[in-house]
């Protein structure tokens, strides 16, 4: 990499020292959940991290929770690398996952609602949310007094459309061998 290249790129096994690194300076700071590096080991195929000269200095992950819903974790921004639009990169790469796997809504429980304002996410009522998505939220130390917002991304329509495209494909599929 040649200069300031932020790498946008599917994390590795190599990356999870540096991954628990960076999320356990955020969870010090009391603004992410604790991910420990066996579950980040468990949930690598989840996992974007942003390089610098071969240096992770950003990540997160995309959670799936249903066939139409999927949650980006752990977003963070190594402190004296904001401001560059790195956490923006990962929000996007995170975003064409979602749309890959044709998940039509994304959501993020965040502490910066403007962020992802920015990145057209809508707020949404916490309660409007499915309580299966708060099963992580034991594990915080503001689980009592919860001030996260609720933000929902949802993808295109031609997205919705390709999702609702191949469940039909997939409903003619089970049709056709039963026969």
């Amino acid at each position: 990499m040649n200069g300031d290249v932020i790498e946008i790129v599917r994390a590795s096994v190599h990356d999870v020292p540096a991954i628990a690194a960076l999320v356990e300076r955020y969870v010090r700071r009391g603004e992410v959940l604790p991910r420990p590096p066996e579950d980040i080991y468990q949930s690598l195929r989840d996992w974007i991290v942003a390089k610098q000269h071969g240096e992770v200095v950003g990540c997160g992950s995309l959670v799936i929770l249903w066939a139409d819903m999927a949650e980006i974790r752990s977003l963070v921004v190594a402190p004296e690398r904001q401001g560059m639009g790195i956490g923006r990169q990962i929000v996007s790469a995170l975003l064409a996952d979602a749309a890959a796997l044709e998940i039509p809504r994304v959501i993020a429980l965040t502490r910066r609602p403007a962020f992802f304002a920015k990145l057209g996410f809508v707020e949404v009522p916490r309660a409007s949310l499915p309580r299966k998505i708060w099963k992580d939220c034991i594990h915080c130390t503001k689980f009592a007094g919860c001030d996260e917002v609720a933000m929902v991304y949802q993808l295109p329509l031609q997205a919705q459309d390709q999702h609702n495209a191949t469940l039909a494909r997939a409903k003619v599929a089970i049709y056709a061998t039963r026969e």
